[in-house]
């Protein structure tokens, strides 16, 4: 059969397909790339419940399209997904403008091997999430196609409506400002896992100087609780302050290490209910940022793990 390719990215078929293998093919084709399209919008948002509106729009814009004339499925999928993506971003970003308190990424719980893949890993991780939100929308956008998932200019000048000039020119630049503000993991698995043990054992017991002993001199402990549950409204910042903070969480809690997008975290329980996700940043065998999310509204994707794709 001899197709003819066309200017929108899909091609003449010969033959129409039935309804039901029309609809066959189109679930058939999203649900091989959903984890993808959730990895890319959840990263253009950092929170997992936009993410899934943004799946749900990209399914149904998906459905009005003949998957057997598409020519590269994925690339067509993750243009929709990051064109609604950008439209709940514009959104967010003013919303996120009269936040109470620190803003944190909704967490998301991990499988210990997403570690193994460490561009995806760094690149979900709290600390990097929060150098996103720096980027203005369409900078995250190009950040997160071409740095994160590889794609080609060309790609994703179709997706974000720019010509590939002017996409390389965002990218530069916003390469240029991660560069400048991003997390460098310097700690081995090992290494971490120690840290985490020792951390946990001196919070359950309220050992305070062991806690000082691990924490770095310029620690610093974001909290959020968005307004609705009790929260720092400002950075705690400094061993002294952390560890005050810290040792008033063991007397009534229970801590249950985890991971959380891509890095050691505890998830803190009140009489059997999720309280807090503490996610850490360790370097060199010291902790040196913990975010602790509290807003009840992000804590509904720690039941079970999500999974995550490149």
């Amino acid at each position: 059969m001899n197709d003819r390719t066309v200017s929108d990215g899909t091609k003449d078929a010969s033959e129409p397909a039935t309804r039901g293998d029309r609809m066959d093919s189109v679930t058939q084709a999203f649900v091989a790339h959903r984890n993808l399209l959730f990895t890319v919008a959840y990263e253009m948002l950092g929170s997992a419940a936009d993410a899934e509106d943004v799946l749900q729009e990209t399914w149904l814009r998906w459905t009005s399209v003949d998957p057997d004339i598409v020519r590269d499925q994925r690339a067509y999928l993750v243009r929709i997904t990051t064109r609604q993506a950008l439209s709940h971003l514009r959104t967010l970003t003013r919303r996120r403008e009269s936040y109470v308190g620190p803003w944190l990424p909704e967490p998301l719980l991990t499988a210990p091997d997403v570690a193994e893949d460490i561009e995806l890993a760094d690149s979900i991780s709290m600390a990097m999430l929060l150098v996103l939100e720096t980027l203005a929308p369409t900078e995250r956008a190009v950040f997160v196609l071409r740095d994160v998932f590889d794609l080609g200019y060309d790609e994703i000048a179709e997706a974000i409506d720019k010509n590939p000039a002017t996409v390389r020119q965002i990218a530069h630049r916003a390469r240029t400002h991660v560069a400048a503000r991003r997390p460098h993991r310097v700690a081995s698995p090992a290494q971490t896992r120690r840290t985490v043990e020792a951390f946990q054992r001196a919070v359950e017991t309220g050992d305070l100087q062991r806690l000082l002993d691990i924490l770095a001199p310029d620690v610093v402990l974001l909290t959020d609780g968005g307004g609705v549950v009790q929260a720092a409204l400002a950075p705690v910042v400094g061993a002294d302050q952390v560890a005050q903070v810290l040792g008033r969480i063991a007397a009534a809690m229970s801590l249950q290490p985890t991971h959380v997008n891509g890095d050691p975290a505890l998830i803190v329980r009140l009489d059997g209910e999720i309280d807090t996700v503490l996610a850490m940043r360790i370097d060199e065998g010291l902790v040196t940022g913990l975010y602790a999310v509290r807003n009840p509204e992000k804590l509904s994707h720690l039941e079970r793990e999500t999974t995550l794709r490149r």
